[in-house]
């Protein structure tokens, strides 16, 4: 660990930059640095948004594109390993990644150059957000960068903080700054990072933690929590017995599981039985449970059982006719499993009202995506058995509590992104990579990187983890074993 600098001066290296930038680094900094050096250069660009610093508070646990915010969001806990490792196993090749060094086995030429770039990559690293992005989630990102910088001890970098007004305002910042070899951080909004395609030809790698799909590609790696990646890892987990129900909003989160879940149920040993999705506003959602469960069909069975035996008079009759009386339909689902895919305060809505029109979660397994990686659903009765796929709390807890203890402020459970993204480039420089060997290290999708929400690597440009399943009980989601 490097030690802690004494001043905030010492710490940024103020000899490198002009006295006119000086006063405003104190003053964006002032809550950064002052608590934890970052130990490498920081410099925050004259004229661009200051108080956006002012800002920070929590915010709960919603899917986001980070125009909106970013697939999942809330507290949780953990800290960076002493060593990142990547390990991967093939028939005739073996590739394993520590921290400091790299380490080759039977190789035969695994990584096949995608560009023929010879420089190096570049140290100084431009980190590019919307003055316009929420404040509060970028304000985080920025002191999370700090924090792996330190604690991964990534010397001899310099991170460039750049905000930028408008498209026009982003194209400047950019050709002023591209190299071949230079990396960005950033942006989020998916118009500003169609802005930034226009720049891969020059040799630029973008790290955008924007949501959107289509724009990995070239240059451009996406970081975030994908449902694709989410949807497969639980559509794999079911057996040829799953018969599944889809109930979503008609919003952009549950539009897009709509459009995905067909193409990853066809690649599963499960079957899509019936779906039915409702307004954001909730003004439909009881319609739309009862038709998905057939309500008022397996009620008019039971009430016709009722009648019938409500006529007879033997004791068995009674005693069955007794105990029908205590349900209001028939447990007779067409579905095995249903996957409710909403998120916030919406989804604490809707869960309790499956159970409430006789869909038994004792009879029928809930599941959700990964935004139901949130504390606060945990405690919902009507989710207590709940499924999803994720990584245990314990995997990040160290991170939250040492977050926490030095930013006096609650973490945000996007934060690990710009975390992890920190461990990847940390290895990129530790071996001293050239941008051509970046590209292989990035597209090759059998190198995975150990990072806080588990293994991950890049397929088509678009990160992806190893994900878990998870299940909820009494406060807390376990690991199901195998």
């Amino acid at each position: 660990m490097p030690k802690l600098f004494s001043s905030l001066s010492e710490c940024l290296g103020f000899s490198q930059i002009t006295m006119s930038a000086n006063f405003i680094i104190l003053i964006a900094l002032s809550d950064i640095s002052r608590r934890l050096p970052m130990g490498v250069d920081t410099i925050y660009k004259p004229g661009r948004l200051l108080v956006i610093f002012l800002f920070i508070f929590i915010i709960s646990c919603n899917p986001v594109n980070l125009t909106n915010q970013i697939y999942k969001e809330e507290p949780t806990k953990e800290e960076p390993t002493e060593e990142e490792s990547i390990e991967v196993e093939n028939k005739n090749e073996r590739i394993s990644i520590k921290e400091n060094n790299i380490e080759e086995k039977k190789t035969n030429n695994i990584l096949s150059p995608k560009k023929f770039y010879k420089s190096k990559v570049k140290n100084n690293i431009t980190i590019l957000f919307s003055e316009n992005s929420k404040n509060k989630i970028i304000t985080q990102f920025i002191k999370v960068l700090e924090l792996g910088v330190y604690n991964k001890n990534l010397e001899n970098v310099s991170f460039e903080i750049n905000f930028f007004k408008d498209k026009k305002d982003l194209e400047k910042i950019i050709s002023e700054t591209k190299t071949e070899g230079k990396i960005y951080i950033g942006p989020i909004e998916s118009e500003y990072v169609e802005v930034a395609k226009n720049y891969c030809k020059d040799g630029t790698v973008f790290f955008s933690f924007s949501s959107n799909t289509k724009l990995a590609s070239d240059c451009i790696y996406l970081m975030n929590f994908f449902p694709k990646n989410e949807l497969e890892v639980l559509f794999k987990y079911l057996n040829n017995n799953s018969k599944i129900a889809l109930l979503y909003p008609q919003n952009e989160y549950g539009y897009m599981v709509n459009d995905l879940i067909d193409n990853v149920v066809n690649e599963s040993d499960a079957v899509i039985i019936n779906r039915a999705s409702y307004k954001n506003d909730l003004s439909n959602v009881r319609s739309a449970i009862k038709e998905l469960g057939k309500y008022e069909l397996r009620k008019y069975e039971l009430d016709r059982q009722k009648l019938i035996l409500s006529s007879k008079n033997d004791e068995k009759s009674k005693n069955r006719l007794e105990k029908l009386m205590k349900f209001k339909t028939t447990s007779d689902y067409d579905f095995s499993h249903i996957l409710i895919a909403d998120y916030g305060l919406n989804l604490l809505q809707v869960a309790p009202l499956l159970p409430y029109y006789d869909i038994d979660p004792n009879i029928v397994q809930f599941m959700g995506t990964g935004v139901i990686d949130d504390k606060n659903f945990f405690l919902e009765p009507s989710l207590q058995g709940a499924i999803f796929p994720g990584v245990e709390l314990k995997n990040r807890s160290h991170l939250i509590e040492q977050y926490a203890k030095i930013y006096d402020e609650n973490f945000i459970r996007i934060s690990t992104l710009p975390y992890d993204l920190i461990g990847l480039l940390n290895f990129v420089y530790q071996n001293q990579l050239s941008l051509g060997e970046m590209f292989d290290l990035l597209d090759n999708s059998n190198v995975k990187f150990d990072g806080i929400d588990g293994n991950f690597y890049f397929k088509n440009n678009m990160i992806e983890r190893d994900l878990e399943i998870l299940k909820i009980s009494n406060g807390n989601a376990n690991k199901l074993l195998n």
